[in-house]
């Protein structure tokens, strides 16, 4: 249940993780997941984990499982007992973290009242969207859908200038589709085409749901196709994204009237309080189109659209046949979910996407301990240092690049647990008498706070994701890791497990943001985070090849015949993977030196029980239909791959477990791949 989509940063590089706390000590890793029927050498990843997912299968409300998953699953209870005291209490002071958190979930959970009110608090929205009769009140329809973080037909950003990180200003970018990507309504894919036809009955069935006959409903949901089809075909595809460059066309405010005449982007600017100075435009194509759609679409089938896509926005805050309908085409037929989560973790979603830093007050001094924060950041120092020494040491990398990349390597700036400043949400009001209204207003408080950004000078204390997120980010433009409190929990941190366990988990993550930095899109942002070519062209050319040869090992896994992984779209992702387990994998070794070796537990070495880690902390079981998913739009590539692509590649795997030269595990030297 998130409630409307708020609109915040597209250059956020996250590693989607989702993982946090039960309550156990793991101090090695746990010998019962691993399949002793299987060979290391072989599949890794049935090898660490195969045993405990044979044991532990999907649950019936997620798309895929695995211990990291069930962690996080399990955080949300403590995020629940935190929100049910909260709830419990009716005289907080009001606007205090816990006034807003309290009632925000008392609300949330008041299922009854909920479904009591079915569509009526949306009504007085919907009655203005049929209301539209001029283009005027469509684009101050649109202006007020923004406001409230419903990014149609496009979207309004807030983040640095490309060019001059040290600002903040407005990025106008696409949006405006109701399924995931521009390419399902598109491909000519037996698949797509599928998808396509559940898509128009779901949106038929959500206007009978809100009240339209069912002939006038499948006629709505053809103009909404038609509609949502021709900003398709105007937007970037999934891999064109993946370069910075590709969007990048700053302009000045009579740039962007010129680039779109038709709308009055003065009264938009000035409705959101936005100062009429330099932006960016993401896609001039898309910009284009929307244009064009002002002044060719006839105003009823805005109001068709316009109408769609808030239902779509707010169908998870509404009744219960709204709620179910969404689930069935976004849960049930997207993802393969047979069950829809409780609403108690439903609630506790929404209330940490919404109030994210006050509900995170409460969830860091209860589950956050100070030192867990002090062994995270000694293990991000010495996983930087070890990534000095790669870049030192690379015999492909010319002295005045190598002096450029330990440049930007010594501005990152790790962030861990919390901000050092809470937001206070002030002027914020929640209630107990409707969840719509209180997602109504958090979005609209949320909305405000990122714009009020606009044409200041950067704050570096603001974070991209709450504490309580099972989650971690780099952000290119402020050159920075963050590592959130909900991460930092078994099986991926545990304070008392041995640092074979910890470097072989968290390690590699803290790694793989950190690589980031140099990926094929970070590599493109200089020390200050500015988008700025600092390569000599012939070590620029040595980087893209060795980036090929990741592009070129994924490409040649298949989730199921004829499905494979495109190997551009996931090489982000798999160059964080393969240098992030190398990076942690020698900051490791480093640490130990000079100290008692650890043991040996189980029968397993460190050097074992270290990569064992990483198989068992991303060993997923994902649907078929996730993984469709993932392989179509998804930058991060299925679990098995990311398990086993980047460790078949590592000289020290091989050493550990004793492969032999031809194993599956074992990438022949002419294949090996190595960017960092």
């Amino acid at each position: 249940m998130l409630g409307f989509r708020i609109l915040r940063t597209r250059l956020v590089v996250a590693c989607l993780f989702a993982t946090a706390g039960p309550a156990w000590a793991v101090h090695g890793i746990d010998p019962s997941d691993i399949d002793r029927n299987a060979d290391a050498c072989t599949d890794f990843f049935q090898y660490a984990n195969g045993a405990w997912r044979a044991s532990h299968p999907i649950p019936q409300y997620m798309d895929r499982w695995s211990k990291r998953w069930e962690s996080g699953e399990l955080n949300k209870q403590r995020v629940r007992d935190l929100l049910a005291d909260m709830a419990a209490k009716r005289d907080w002071p009001a606007g205090s973290a816990e006034q807003l958190s309290g009632d925000f979930y008392a609300a949330c959970m008041d299922e009854t009242h909920v479904d009591e009110l079915g569509l009526k608090p949306a009504q007085p929205l919907l009655d203005e969207i049929a209301a539209m009769k001029t283009s005027a009140d469509v684009q101050r329809m649109i202006g007020r859908l923004h406001e409230m973080g419903v990014g149609v037909p496009f979207k309004l950003l807030v983040e640095q200038d490309l060019h001059d990180p040290t600002r903040v200003i407005a990025h106008v970018d696409a949006g405006g589709l109701g399924m995931p990507d521009r390419d399902y309504y598109l491909k000519t894919d037996k698949r797509f085409v599928e998808a396509r036809d559940k898509y128009r009955a779901h949106v038929a069935k959500m206007f009978e749901l809100a009240g339209a006959k069912p002939a006038a409903a499948k006629q709505e949901a053809a103009v909404v196709f038609a509609f949502e089809k021709r900003l398709a075909e105007a937007s970037l595809d999934n891999v064109a994204l993946r370069d910075p460059h590709n969007q990048d066309h700053k302009t000045n405010f009579a740039g962007l009237v010129a680039q779109a005449p038709a709308f009055d982007w003065a009264a938009y600017f000035d409705a959101a309080k936005i100062p009429h100075d330099d932006l960016n435009v993401t896609q001039p194509k898309f910009l284009q189109r929307f244009a064009t759609e002002l002044k060719s679409t006839p105003v009823a089938q805005w109001r068709t659209y316009l109408r769609w896509q808030t239902l779509n926005a707010a169908a998870d805050t509404l009744s219960a046949p709204f709620v179910d309908e969404n689930f069935a085409f976004n849960g049930r037929y997207l993802a393969g979910t047979t069950e829809m989560k409780p609403r108690w973790k439903r609630c506790a979603e929404a209330t940490d996407q919404q109030l994210g830093e006050a509900l995170g007050r409460k969830y860091v001094e209860k589950y956050f301990p100070p030192e867990a924060k002090a062994r995270m950041q000694d293990m991000v120092k010495n996983i930087l240092l070890a990534m000095k020494d790669t870049i030192q040491g690379l015999d492909w990398m010319g002295e005045e690049t190598k002096k450029k990349a330990l440049e930007k390597l010594a501005t990152f700036n790790p962030k861990i647990g919390y901000p050092d400043q809470w937001k206070d949400y002030r002027g914020l009001a929640v209630g107990r008498a409707s969840h719509w209204d209180n997602t109504v207003a958090a979005s609209r408080w949320n909305t405000a706070d990122e714009r009020a950004q606009i044409g200041k000078p950067v704050d570096r204390g603001r974070w991209g994701m709450t504490p309580p997120t099972s989650n971690a980010y780099y952000n290119p433009l402020l050159n920075e890791i963050v590592f959130p409190a909900g991460i930092l929990q078994p099986p991926a941190f545990d304070v008392n497990a041995t640092d074979a366990v910890n470097y072989g988990a968290i390690g590699v993550i803290i790694g793989h943001e950190i690589s980031h930095g140099f990926d094929d899109q970070g590599a493109q942002f200089d020390a200050q985070g500015r988008l700025a070519n600092w390569w000599t062209p012939e070590d620029e050319k040595k980087f893209q090849a060795r980036g090929q040869c990741v592009v070129d090992q994924f490409e040649g896994y298949f989730i199921e015949p004829g499905i494979h992984h495109n190997g551009k779209l996931v090489l982000g992702e798999s160059i964080g993977d393969l240098a992030g387990a190398k990076l942690a994998w020698l900051a490791y070794r480093k640490s130990r030196e000079g100290k008692a070796p650890e043991p040996t537990l189980d029968g397993f070495t460190p050097e074992q029980q270290f990569f064992i880690a990483w198989g068992q902390v991303r060993g997923d079981e994902t649907r078929p239909e996730t993984q469709r998913t993932m392989v179509q739009g998804d930058p991060h590539p299925v679990a098995k791959f990311r398990v086993n692509g980047p460790l078949s590649n590592l000289p020290a795997f091989r050493e550990v477990f004793q492969c032999k030269a031809g194993a599956a595990m074992v990438r022949p030297d002419k294949d090996r791949c190595e960017v960092w």
